[in-house]
Parts: structure tokens; C-alpha cells; sequence
């Protein structure tokens, strides 16, 4: 599905969000402090948002994804960074054996991408698994916004119009049905919080952006220094 769609992923990631998740991935960058020289893992990169915009802080990236095609597009958006800027490199991967030697990274993100991995849990143990003691797991995800009236709009549109929008650019209906499938499906913030605190991740918390219609979760790896 994730190849089908590799062709129209950004441009509709920009249309149906007007251009908020360019915000969101900038609240991940600032949750993760002073990246300069850091070793950064993007988990389920896809076509390379997160990792680039690690990169343009001075991070050294490599992102990870199971699509070839969406790395095929990562690759190419790699001739938009600044000179100063450490190009990432782009491996193609699964998220429950990450290519990455334990303890090898500072960070390791995840961006709208561990809905689609099988077993969270095991993303979430793997994702501690290379990051040092004292690094950071960083998750950004949609979720469904608390209140009455927000959540009622919010139904509407991504079950309504999300996937037309979705359907008629992409000419897959199953891609854009799939997406508000899983979000509703998704765990509450306070109990996707939990499993990540099981996964053995500490100093977790979260915060919920634009009213809650994504969440951005972190998560230290015991022991070292912050």
C-alpha cells in the first residue's frame, strides 16, 4: 500500500493537514534538545521528513524504512539540505530488527509510523534497544482529540472527507480509509504512555498538539547522562 502511494505522500500530507505536520515534526526536533553532532535512528522514515529536518540541526541521521519506494523518494530530497548540514543516509528496514548496533544512537524517532508496525510493543523495545543509556525515544502520532464538538468534527472529516480528498488524488481507496482505521483504533495518550514506560523507557510523558489531534511522546533509556 506504502509503494502505491509513495508518489503523492508529501503533497497530500501538506493538503490534508494544511501544512501542520511541517509544525509538528519541528515540536519533535525541539523535544529533543541541542542535536548538534548527535546520532539520530528515524524509525519508518518514509520519504525523509524527520530525518531531514534532524540533519538541518546538525544531527547525523539514518532513517529506516520497510517501503524501498518511500526511500527512493528520501533519497532524492536529500539535494534540499544546506551545505553545512550532514546528509543523511537512508536503509532500507524493519522496525523490529532495526539495522543498528545496541547503544549506538542519542536519539531514535518515530514519526506517524508505528501504527503501521505489527507489534508497537516490540517497535517501542527495539527502539530502546539502540539508543545509549540516557538517550532519548521520541514518538510523534495522531490521536483522536478529546471534547464533544472537536471530536465530532474531527470524526467527520477524517472519516468523511480525508479518505474522498485521498481517494481522488491518490486514486487508492484503500490507502486513506486505512489511515483513519488506525488512528481510531489507536491507544489513548495516557495508555500508549504506559506501554512505553513497560517498554522500559523512563522520565516518560506527552503532549498533545493542535488540540490534540496528534500527540508527541518521549521516553529516556535508564541510566547515563541526559
Amino acid at each position: 500500500m506504502f509503494a502505491r502511494i509513495a508518489g503523492v505522500y508529501d503533497p497530500l500530507n501538506r493538503l490534508l493537514s494544511l501544512g501542520i505536520d511541517q509544525r509538528w515534526r519541528r515540536a519533535l526536533l525541539e523535544r529533543a534538545g541541542d542535536v548538534r553532532g548527535a546520532r539520530v535512528i528515524d524509525a519508518c522514515c518514509g520519504t525523509g521528513d524527520v530525518a531531514l529536518v534532524f540533519a538541518r540541526a546538525g544531527a547525523s541521521v539514518v532513517g529506516v524504512d520497510f517501503t524501498p519506494e518511500m526511500l527512493q523518494h528520501a533519497q532524492r530530497k536529500k539535494g534540499s539540505l544546506p551545505r553545512h548540514a550532514a546528509t543523511p543516509a537512508f536503509a532500507h528496514g524493519d522496525a523490529l530488527r532495526l539495522p543498528v548496533q545496541p547503544a549506538a544512537a542519542d536519539v531514535c524517532t518515530v514519526a506517524f509510523g508505528i501504527r503501521n508496525v505489527v507489534d508497537r510493543r516490540g517497535a517501542l523495545r527495539e527502539m530502546a534497544r539502540v539508543v545509549r543509556p540516557g538517550g532519548r525515544v521520541l514518538v510523534l502520532e495522531f490521536t483522536m482529540p478529546p471534547g464533544r464538538l472537536l471530536g465530532a468534527l474531527y470524526r467527520f472529516y477524517f472519516t468523511r472527507v480525508l479518505p474522498g480528498v485521498g481517494r481522488l488524488v491518490s486514486r487508492d481507496a484503500e490507502a486513506y480509509s486505512y489511515l483513519p482505521r488506525t488512528v481510531m483504533a489507536w491507544p489513548s495518550p495516557r495508555a500508549f504512555q504506559t506501554e512505553m514506560e513497560q517498554a522500559g523507557l523512563v522520565e516518560c510523558g506527552h503532549s498533545l498538539l493542535t488540540r490534540g489531534i496528534a500527540c508527541l511522546h518521549w521516553g529516556r533509556v535508564a541510566g547515563g547522562a541526559p
